[in-house]
């Protein structure tokens, strides 16, 4: 057996094609992220990857709808989102492929 901390690991980042990771992939990245109320994600779009988001606790809002525990989003390669947590909120992020150079910030929020 092996233990860790996820506060090691860059803002959650545990799986993909980045060090330090639990599991070095490049066809698959995997967060355990956690908001504060009132953080913020600037809109921004991945050219290549899809990202799959599971709110495993609290409440946000990405691309002006609201998100609840249990809820998952699927955003698209080219498709825009933005993030702000409305609670204290945790999030599990999957994203396919692994390509950490692959996040376009848009202008503003």
């Amino acid at each position: 057996m092996e233990r860790y901390k996820l506060s090691a690991h860059t803002r959650g980042w545990v799986v993909g094609d980045f060090f330090p990771s639990l599991i070095h992939s490049n066809e698959i990245e995997v967060a355990v992220q956690n908001f504060k109320a009132g953080d913020r994600e600037a809109k921004h779009v991945h050219k290549i990857a899809k990202e799959i988001t599971i709110i495993a606790k609290g409440s946000c809002i990405i691309n002006e709808q609201l998100f609840n525990e249990g809820d998952i989003v699927v955003i698209a390669p080219g498709e825009a989102a933005s993030f702000e947590a409305l609670q204290n909120t945790v999030t599990v992020v999957i994203k396919t492929p692994s390509v950490p150079s692959d996040k376009y910030l848009l202008d503003g929020l």
